[in-house]
């Protein structure tokens, strides 16, 4: 990749300290700092949204309000998870290609290491399989999160627009993935510089899936269901049409899914932390 690394900006790092006040979301793309494990992530402040479209899965449209959070800039390498996991779990092994058949405890195991690596408090209780949404350790997005960086203050079927006629330009998909994962950042970003937010493969975020959950969603971070039997994945993958690589597509999947046969090399995963006062200011 060739991009600079500049410090987090005075107005993004000042987001940290105007909380979730209603307020129109992140303007601009926003500056990339590097982590400790290597990883590249950019700081979204907080901002109120419309989540989801009319239809039956990802209706109803509903306005919801999150706190700043950081995200990364791309999906988790294989590089990314050889270096803090010492394993590669991939099919199509190669550094720059996401990391990809991971479970979903797969990569709330990463999330967790990668916070002791860096002296962070980890998220996850990894017997209970809970997540701590008050510690300043890496997790897996929420939906809402994740569709908030992705949209990236856009409010049209995907980031670019109202049709698919561009989405070759931003994503790995069925039409042009040539039949399997792409290595991350060769596409153009979203408008805050987030790239394969869509495509090449399916992102796990951390709440369970329900079907309804939007006619019940707290309008302030939500953190889905408390309880079900898969996890929502997001942004579509290298096999599937540009209809579900659509901002607002809900997708889901058990946890535990281990059948390479069924497709579980389109499955990855990228992370999310708070904002903690040890951050650059």
């Amino acid at each position: 990749m060739k991009h600079t690394l500049p410090m987090l900006s005075i107005l993004a790092a000042a987001a940290i300290l105007t909380g979730c006040a209603k307020r129109p979301p992140q303007q601009g793309p926003p500056d990339a700092q590097q982590t400790q494990s290597a990883a590249r992530m950019v700081l979204l402040s907080a901002g109120t949204f419309t989540m989801g479209e009319p239809g039956e899965i990802d209706a109803p449209p509903h306005e919801v309000a999150l706190s700043a959070f950081y995200i990364d800039v791309h999906l988790v390498t294989q590089a990314d998870y050889e270096r803090v996991m010492g394993a590669n779990p991939s099919r199509w092994k190669a550094p720059d290609n996401p990391v990809e058949q991971v479970r979903w405890s797969d990569a709330v195991r990463y999330c967790n290491k990668r916070s002791e690596l860096e002296g962070l408090e980890p998220c996850y209780d990894l017997q209970k399989w809970t997540c701590n949404f008050a510690a300043d350790g890496y997790r897996l997005p929420t939906e809402a999160e994740w569709e908030y960086a992705c949209r990236a203050g856009t409010q049209t079927a995907w980031f670019f627009g109202p049709d698919a006629s561009r989405l070759g330009d931003y994503a790995w998909f069925q039409t042009n993935a040539s039949g399997r994962p792409q290595p991350v950042g060769r596409k153009k970003p979203n408008p805050w510089g987030l790239y394969d937010i869509v495509g090449n493969l399916w992102q796990w975020c951390n709440d369970f899936y329900q079907v309804d959950y939007y006619e019940q969603s707290p309008k302030q971070d939500p953190t889905g269901p408390d309880t079900g039997e898969t996890k929502v994945v997001r942004g579509g993958a290298w096999k599937f049409t540009a209809d579900a690589c659509r901002s607002a597509y809900r997708y889901n999947e058990s946890p535990g899914y281990t059948d390479v046969c069924f497709g579980y090399d389109i499955y990855g995963f990228r992370c999310v932390r708070r904002p903690n006062s040890q951050d650059p200011q």
